[in-house]
């Protein structure tokens, strides 16, 4: 609780919810039923109880300095908690049902580089949830729509009960950032004066650039960013550029980095990306809550090309300063010994920026 008041604190929580806050205010909630069935014998609550739990983990984490609109923020609703459309919500019965040592050997332990590319847990999770969606239907071929989808979060709340919550946490962030880095948080605005001054062929070069960076402001109020994900939205933004006609690469033109994607903090407007792996925020020793940026991610833009594929850590051919090593307990598929330059950027400064 502790940890997602900081995560997701008050002033803090709509420019991290995506990388940090959401991810973990969704684990925390898992992790509590998990260990709650351990006591009720049941993996899910009914209405009532889940819009009372909720209520009361909201009123917990507000009390700490969390922010008071995490339900909206996070697009969470008491449902969520309930047992959806998944059969299955008894532990007696999941474990009757599933090979729990199996589905415990894949997931009690996962390497959050690895567990992206290799998708061992996220796979044995799948399988899992397949089968308790079975549970009441004659025709196993027909499983109703969002059937399985709503079976992965009891597999989940299985797993956080047969682990210790620090464990438990460590896994529910680690898979959730499989997902977060696939994809591109952006929402991008009319692009209508870039398109005007920089599309087809460039007469202004100056003003070209100015329409441009008044744009990339716009996104820059909105989010922050892993290294993936601003590679993801760089090509996202281009590939849309290019459909409207921008086909020379203003990226390279008007000096757009990776950076520049993300929130800007501080008076000088720093742009910060957050590392793909999993990450908090944290209290120093002032009570600031700070965050840690890596200064090697600040590389140009690369426009799209038509052989485009979204950024990963399992491709290879990405040449990113801060692409993720495995822990050192297992074998990783980057192994580069590099040394990246962190910075611990205050609250305070990201607030004197925006």
């Amino acid at each position: 609780m502790v940890i997602t008041a900081t995560d997701c604190q008050a002033s803090f929580a709509p420019y991290m919810a995506n990388v940090v806050c959401c991810p973990q205010f969704d684990a925390t909630l898992e992790i509590i039923l998990g260990q709650s069935s351990k006591y009720s014998g049941r993996l899910a609550l009914n209405k009532t109880q889940a819009s009372h739990c909720l209520s009361d983990v909201e009123k917990i984490l507000e009390s700490q300095g969390a922010n008071e609109e995490l339900q909206k923020i996070c697009s969470f609703h008491p449902e969520n908690l309930t047992v959806a459309s998944c059969p299955v919500t008894d532990v007696d019965e999941f474990e009757r049902t599933v090979d729990s040592s199996r589905l415990l050997a894949a997931c009690g332990r996962i390497d959050p580089v690895n567990e992206c590319c290799d998708q061992v847990c996220q796979n044995s999770i799948l399988d899992a949830a397949k089968k308790i969606s079975l549970n009441g239907i004659s025709n196993k071929e027909v499983v109703p729509h969002g059937r399985i989808d709503d079976c992965k979060n009891i597999v989940l709340r299985w797993l956080a009960s047969r682990l210790d919550a620090s464990s438990a946490n460590g896994v529910l962030r680690g898979l959730s950032n499989c997902n977060v880095n696939k994809v591109c948080p952006l929402l991008f605005p009319n692009m209508t004066n870039v398109v005007k001054e920089c599309g087809n062929v460039i007469s202004n070069q100056t003003v070209c650039c100015k329409a441009m960076e008044s744009y990339m402001s716009q996104l820059q109020q909105q989010s922050f960013l892993t290294n993936l994900q601003a590679l993801n939205c760089a090509a996202s933004l281009g590939m849309r550029l290019q459909k409207a006609n921008v086909s020379y690469d203003i990226y390279t033109l008007c000096h757009i980095n990776l950076q520049d994607f993300s929130v800007q903090v501080g008076s000088q407007g720093s742009g910060c990306l957050l590392s793909s792996l999993p990450s908090d925020a944290t209290y120093d020793k002032t009570s600031t809550i700070g965050f840690v940026c890596d200064l090697n991610d600040n590389i140009a833009a690369p426009w799209p090309s038509n052989s485009y594929v979204p950024a990963s850590t399992c491709n290879k051919t990405i040449t990113l300063p801060a692409l993720p090593t495995a822990t050192s307990a297992q074998s990783g598929r980057h192994n580069e010994n590099l040394m990246f330059p962190l910075v611990v950027i205050p609250l305070l400064a990201l607030m004197t920026h925006l």
